[in-house]
């Protein structure tokens, strides 16, 4: 038990004071970074699949 107590101080201690944190402001661009990122990747997907839906359904309606 005492191995897991000491883990525990010892990853709290390493936390508080060895990690270095970034600001309230590198946050803000980060996280708009991810978000236009995450945007542009849905487009993409989205684009992607409506050309593979139509070209699929033009190829299976060329079959009837």
């Amino acid at each position: 038990m005492s191995k897991l107590t000491n883990y525990f101080r010892e990853t709290t201690e390493e936390m508080r004071y060895k990690v270095t944190w970034p600001s309230f402001e590198e946050l803000q661009k980060s996280a708009g970074l991810v978000l236009i990122g995450s945007l542009v990747f849905a487009i993409i997907v989205g684009v992607m699949d409506l050309v593979f839906k139509t070209g699929l359904e033009a190829f299976y309606n060329s079959f009837r």
